[in-house]
């Protein structure tokens, strides 16, 4: 059958478990090489400041593999609540958990169980008590309506396939008057749709 206008049609189970196979290698053998950049080169590259990313466990940063800087839209504020969507090993939530403090709460999410370890263990070592790692999809976040100020992501709503989808979930997270820092791809051509159908092309 086929899907609506501007949508993949994909088997998502099976895309998702392409993706997370792809960043399970990242999470545990991030020296191993990719097709998309990584790692500290990756960070500077993004515009994260060099004495920030020092600071942070190298686990976390050899690790990183975003595609944009979701704080080039400005810091967080202290006590916000942030929901981290797609959340990798855990680079920018230990950003965020910096700069919201204590008295902020960072829900961290991810699909990838590897991924998801990375974060966790950087967050006991930096003691980091405000910080949540969760298990979950974009297009289904494993969070209450209304619970968010800011709602963050790096490299993660390219990887969907619907779109849409995914922009209603952020939206139903969101407090009122909340607000979506995201660090993508962004193409300023239609995709064909035999090309979103191609799987290979996904997950490649």
């Amino acid at each position: 059958m086929a899907s609506a206008p501007g949508i993949a049609n994909v088997d998502r189970d099976e895309l998702r478990a392409r993706v997370a196979a792809k960043y399970r290698d990242v999470a545990i053998n991030p020296g191993l090489g990719f097709h998309f950049h990584t790692g500290a080169p990756l960070a500077k590259l993004l515009g994260y400041p060099d004495p920030l990313v020092a600071s942070l466990p190298s686990g976390t940063v050899d690790s990183f593999a975003g595609t944009g800087n979701p704080f080039l839209f400005g810091d967080l504020r202290p006590g916000e609540v942030v929901v981290d969507v797609g959340c990798g090993a855990g680079f920018d939530t230990l950003i965020a958990a910096g700069q919201v403090g204590a008295t902020g709460r960072v829900i961290s999410i991810d699909m990838t169980p590897e991924m998801r370890a990375r974060t966790a263990a950087s967050v006991a070592q930096m003691k980091l008590h405000h910080v949540e790692v969760l298990e979950g999809f974009a297009e289904s976040l494993p969070v209450p309506g209304d619970t968010a100020d800011v709602l963050i992501s790096n490299g993660v709503i390219n990887l969907c396939p619907d779109k849409q989808a995914v922009f209603r979930e952020m939206f139903r997270v969101l407090k009122p008057g909340g607000r979506i820092q995201v660090g993508d791809i962004l193409v300023h051509r239609e995709v064909p749709q035999d090309a979103k159908d191609d799987i290979e092309l996904w997950s490649g």
